[in-house]
């Protein structure tokens, strides 16, 4: 939560959630990569782009899983590190222009990361791979003073 709700000003936005402190990363298992894309924000992510979103999954049959990993950083007195991440699946057919994803499973994944929880089991072993080596690389000093839970998650 942003700000304190009972400061007495009662106004607009009181207890409001804040996302500040929240980065979407992409992770791209058929292209090998993982990046931040801070436009998944406001579901305008390249991988989201130019498709019509299906409610059945079974209507994108042909299509490409990605996953938006909804990663939490937090300060400490030693410095920023992961406090949370939860991995949201998408699946693209992009020569069919449609997509599929669950937006209540996308909402439920960021509030477990802001959360701090680490909800990563469901992904595929190549995408936790390619998560692993983002977080130690991207950002090293963060990945140094995050839990061991990230890392026992992700092998």
């Amino acid at each position: 939560m942003k700000d304190d709700s009972t400061d007495g000003h009662g106004g607009y936005g009181v207890g409001a959630i804040s996302l500040e402190n929240m980065s979407p990363v992409i992770v791209d298992p058929h292209e090998k990569t993982a990046y931040v894309d801070m436009a998944a924000m406001h579901a305008r992510s390249q991988v989201e782009r130019r498709v019509r979103f299906q409610n059945d999954k079974d209507k994108v049959q042909d299509g490409k899983r990605y996953w938006i990993v909804w990663v939490t950083v937090q300060n400490s007195k030693e410095g920023p590190y992961y406090l949370g991440a939860a991995a949201s699946e998408i699946i693209v057919d992009r020569p069919n222009r449609i997509a599929y994803k669950s937006m209540p499973e996308h909402v439920k994944h960021m509030e477990q990361s802001m959360k701090g929880m680490y909800v990563l089991e469901h992904m595929d072993d190549l995408s936790k791979e390619l998560l692993l080596e983002f977080f130690k690389t991207y950002k090293p000093e963060f990945w140094e003073r995050t839990s061991k839970d990230l890392g026992n998650q992700l092998q």
